[in-house]
């Protein structure tokens, strides 16, 4: 019996009854902590390239740090998830020490610069050798564990060829930012690191969720005729 309400529509279910994978904007969301979590982990970097910029590398470090303590108590304040502000914190943390004992306000950006070189490597090797480490990521962060992918040879493809460019962009944009280290650039360094951050980050999820979705499409079993 119809009553004019509209049904409440359930999601679509995939194959085997299984939900759908998240939209692609949904994806990228959860990655990037959203607009607010872009914006919080990036704060304490922001803080200490201007706090070092107009006055000395102690009250730069100590005003960084503050601000991304600041934020990860706010969020668990709020009961919201701490994940990207705990690793803000951890990478700030660690930069600041270690520029607070050279002295050298130039060393706050070292651990990211070492990070970025380790992960590049990691990429390209996990190609290399067919086990490329986009393709496991995505296992665990989108598929729910699931590794279906290693079952097609074009998502083992597409997933090498992700890789790959993860890893040479990765790369790329550490090796500017030691170039402006090693030439004692400081204030550039500072503003390098914010603009090689995120923004990379976003558009090689965009092309990764993009790219892994349309093979998933193109090689889904499709339904008989008729049925």
């Amino acid at each position: 019996m119809t009553t004019g309400a509209h049904p409440t529509r359930e999601p679509e279910l995939g194959p085997e009854g299984e939900q759908p994978l998240p939209s692609l904007a949904e994806q990228m969301a959860d990655q990037l902590g959203g607009w607010r979590g872009l914006v919080e982990s990036s704060i304490p970097v922001v803080v200490f390239v201007i706090a070092n910029v107009v006055g000395e590398l102690r009250p730069a470090v100590i005003a960084s740090v503050g601000v991304a303590v600041l934020i990860a108590v706010l969020r668990l304040a709020q009961r919201r998830p701490v994940r990207h502000a705990v690793n803000g914190l951890f990478g700030i943390a660690i930069g600041a020490a270690i520029a607070w004992r050279t002295g050298d306000e130039r060393d706050f950006y070292v651990p990211g610069i070492l990070y970025g070189i380790g992960y590049g490597l990691a990429l390209l090797l996990s190609a290399a050798v067919r086990q490329p480490l986009v393709g496991w990521i995505w296992s665990v962060l989108v598929a729910k564990g699931r590794s279906d992918w290693r079952d097609n040879p074009r998502l083992v493809r597409t997933f090498t060829q992700l890789t790959v460019l993860w890893g040479v962009v990765w790369l790329a944009k550490v090796g500017v930012q030691a170039a402006l280290y090693l030439n004692h650039k400081d204030t550039a360094l500072g503003v390098a690191r914010l603009a090689l951050g995120y923004p990379p980050y976003a558009l090689l999820l965009l092309i990764t969720v993009w790219a892994v979705r349309r093979v998933t499409r193109e090689t889904a079993p499709q339904p008989l005729p008729g049925a």
